[in-house]
């Protein structure tokens, strides 16, 4: 690599901590590890602004380049779009001769392949001497840019399927908050017609069954799929299914298919269906609830109702009494069969983005392990 740019580190002024080099009216950003997170690696906007006294202490760049993160986030490929001030957890290309977005993409399939320079049980170590000689097949610059074409296009047909998913999700958060009672109120802003009556504050363990988990054995956990499918907690989850990852030979606490599945061990309060019987880790509690109580649960979970319950400094739970002795506004029963048909077809949308935004990233890494040498 170092035959194709002058690959160069940033640099941070020091102490980072002091205002002096931060100015928010400054039209020079200040990249960090966080933004590569949030953006993807192409970076549109930076929050933070770099004072003129702070640029003097970094590399301010004023067009777009391709840089590598060599620290927290290691070997993510970045694209600056916006003027940039580099600090020295980046690598920056200088004088490239390559099309960009070509090596951009390469870097994004190779990303894994830097841990070979991690010691065994540490973080990887990243350093611009390691990446100038590393080795990389160049195809002629008329293929580079074919492929770059190529997978511009799905980039941007994935960035705009996850900016849909993202307004349809502050779609029904703010439809959450409005369909159901604020805080101190009996009735919700907005209402189905025909529904005048308050709501009442009930407990919900009057209202719903609740079955806490009991984990098995370990040595009877198994890969075994036609054995009882184990739920330890939300990494057992995902867009609000239960999602067979583990099986178990032994039988302790049982949900049934249907049941609502409520996470009690860190991260608490995360909620699911399961479309199968399946056995309780000691992570989870069943619930036996409508589509209601479901929506119910994940209000509870977007406004951070169960922290004020969580105990243990070092890894928060919640138990049965929390459960059962848990508050909910609570209406009758045909304005529940409304609310929960709402809410279903929200949901079966946001699934249907969700799975199509899915198979697209899939098809991305199966060109990038193909497309590449």
């Amino acid at each position: 690599m170092g035959e194709l740019a002058d690959i160069v580190r940033g640099a941070s002024p020091r102490p980072i901590q002091d205002p002096k080099w931060f100015d928010n009216t400054s039209e020079v950003g200040w990249l960090r590890i966080s933004d590569v997170t949030a953006q993807n690696g192409r970076i549109r906007y930076l929050e933070q602004r770099i004072s003129e006294v702070g640029q003097e202490k970094t590399r301010v760049l004023k067009e777009p380049h391709l840089l590598l993160s060599i620290a927290a986030t290691v070997g993510k490929p970045v694209i600056n779009y916006v003027k940039t001030g580099v600090h020295d957890g980046f690598l920056i290309f200088l004088n490239i001769k390559f099309e960009q977005e070509f090596l951009f993409q390469w870097l994004e399939m190779f990303r894994p392949s830097w841990k070979k320079y991690g010691q065994p049980g540490s973080q990887v170590n990243l350093n611009s001497e390691l990446v100038r000689n590393q080795d990389i097949l160049m195809p002629s610059m008329k293929e580079q840019l074919k492929i770059s074409s190529f997978f511009r296009y799905l980039d941007n047909t994935i960035a705009l399927h996850q900016r849909k998913l993202d307004t349809l999700k502050q779609m029904k958060k703010g439809f959450l908050q409005q369909i159901f009672p604020k805080n101190g109120d009996k009735v919700p802003v907005l209402r189905f017609a025909d529904f005048q009556a308050e709501w009442e504050q009930r407990k919900l363990g009057d209202i719903v069954q609740i079955k806490m988990g009991q984990s098995p054995n370990s040595e009877n956990y198994t890969e075994n799929s036609s054995d009882h499918i184990l739920v330890q907690g939300n990494a057992d989850m995902k867009n609000n299914r239960v999602v067979p990852r583990v099986w178990t030979t032994q039988v302790t606490k049982q949900a049934d298919k249907g049941d609502l599945i409520l996470s009690v061990r860190a991260p608490v309060g995360d909620i699911g269906k399961t479309d199968y019987d399946v056995v309780l880790g000691r992570g989870v509690a069943s619930i036996k609830g409508n589509e209601f109580i479901f929506q119910v649960l994940k209000r509870m979970k977007e406004i951070n109702f169960w922290t004020k319950f969580s105990t243990g400094s070092t890894f928060e739970s919640i138990n049965s009494s929390d459960i059962k002795k848990a508050t909910i506004l609570f209406t009758n029963k045909d304005e529940q069969i409304k609310i929960g048909v709402f809410f279903k077809k929200f949901d079966d949308t946001l699934t249907f983005h969700q799975d199509k935004l899915d198979k697209i990233n899939m098809l991305k890494k199966y060109y990038l392990q193909n497309l590449f040498i």
